[in-house]
């Protein structure tokens, strides 16, 4: 695969992925936003080493840089006795519990089923951007599903395939 001549010429090719990767990753778009910006400043000092195939690196800087602002923000969180009132479903209900649900996984999890589900990579490639075993991908992939399918069990049956 020939790579992008310039950075430039990457991050026009690429925001629109990047920016859903960090979506998917933050849950809000204001986040993902910012963490591209923030890892694509971290990437530019790299680029001479990285420019012939930069996705995997600039995706593993996404995750990692995704799971130390959860760590950081990780205390901010408040919990409360009481429960929301029950959202009514419409349109997009799924979508949104779906999203919903992704947000109450550990980091590593989510990142693992952004990167296997919505990113299509395969295992290995999944276990080299996070530099983790492909074991260690398998059983976050696992456990991440498990809960995904306690957390949402109206979508059990969509989730079913997944990962099996």
């Amino acid at each position: 695969m020939s790579g992008p001549e310039s950075f430039e010429e990457y991050v026009a090719a690429r925001r629109g992925a990047l920016l859903r990767t960090a979506y998917l990753l933050t849950g809000h778009r204001e986040d993902a936003e910012d963490l591209v910006q923030v890892a694509l400043v971290k990437v530019v000092p790299r680029w001479g080493r990285i420019a012939g195939d930069p996705e995997p690196y600039v995706r593993k800087v996404l995750v990692h840089e995704s799971v130390n602002r959860w760590r950081r923000r990780r205390w901010r969180e408040v919990h409360t006795d009481r429960l929301p009132e029950a959202p009514v479903a419409g349109p997009g209900a799924d979508r949104v519990a779906l999203q919903q649900a992704l947000a109450r996984l550990a980091p590593r999890q989510r990142a693992v089923i952004v990167l296997r589900y919505y990113d299509d990579l395969t295992e290995a490639e999944t276990a080299r951007v996070l530099g983790v075993a492909v074991g260690t991908v398998k059983s976050q992939a696992r456990d991440a599903l498990v809960r995904l399918r306690e957390l949402v069990p109206d979508l059990g049956h969509e989730l079913e395939d997944v990962g099996r």
